[in-house]
């Protein structure tokens, strides 16, 4: 069985498109998503509509709870004033143009996802098992990642919303922890779209290296195309540029 999980498209439709034409090379058999599919690039509503029409099993991300039930925009201490302005305008014209029927569908999203091969638990969440806006990094404490999921009954636990994706194995090899990176708006060096694949070699195996094979999968996509896009659109030019690598 073939399993592919994406996050953080952010309106990027172009880089989407290219990684749902990826999939579908890899012959994935299920797609999951970690949610935040507004934002940063002019098209949340077509979007939505792909991840709707393809019946996607999608999470609740933080940047679709906000849009979803209008809540304030909570300045970041990690981004400097031209980020902090850049966001408030890309987060208002989401709310001013996607469509009420995007909008409530954004609403039924669930927090997490659990899936379960013979004794293994995987869990999927946005940030964390217990916040969407909760970042965990490559180096994040250990004990608190083996707590977290200890709590939350986890063996694997796939996240996104920090763009920077890594497969960390931690408790003397009997958990994993997978980033899968961002598929519309990669902060690493290599821009391109990133998800995850994960292929179950044997759905009741002992150990999670006979359960499973792990490969983040990066995807060139159009980018020309989505830079012009947000250019062209209301949504501030700082994130065409964070794209193409004038800003870091």
């Amino acid at each position: 069985m073939k399993i592919a999980v994406i996050s953080d498209i952010h309106g990027n439709l172009p880089a989407l498109q290219a990684v749902l034409e990826d999939i579908s090379r890899y012959g994935a058999d299920q797609i999951y998503c970690l949610g935040d599919l507004t934002d940063a690039a002019p098209w949340h509503n077509e979007v939505i509509a792909q991840i709707r029409s393809l019946r996607i099993p999608t999470i609740m991300g933080n940047h679709d709870e906000r849009i979803a039930y209008d809540l304030p925009v909570k300045p970041l201490a990690k981004h400097g004033p031209e980020e902090r302005a850049a966001r408030l305008t890309a987060i208002e014209f989401t709310r001013n143009t996607i469509t009420a029927d995007h909008k409530l569908f954004l609403r039924t999203l669930p927090s997490l996802l659990h899936l379960r091969f013979g004794q293994h638990q995987l869990l999927l969440a946005h940030g964390s098992p217990e916040s969407n806006e909760t970042y965990l990094y490559a180096d994040h404490p250990e004990a608190d990642l083996l707590h977290m999921m200890e709590k939350a009954h986890a063996d694997v636990l796939i996240i996104g919303h920090t763009h920077l994706s890594y497969i960390r194995t931690i408790g003397n090899g009997q958990k994993m922890v997978i980033n899968t990176g961002s598929a519309g708006r990669s902060k690493e060096a290599d821009r391109r779209a990133s998800y995850l694949r994960l292929e179950i070699c044997d759905p009741y195996a002992a150990t999670l290296p006979e359960l499973f094979r792990a490969t983040l999968q990066k995807v060139e996509y159009d980018m020309e195309l989505t830079t012009m896009g947000i250019r062209n659109s209301p949504v501030p030019d700082f994130y065409a540029d964070f794209l193409s690598g004038v800003l870091t």
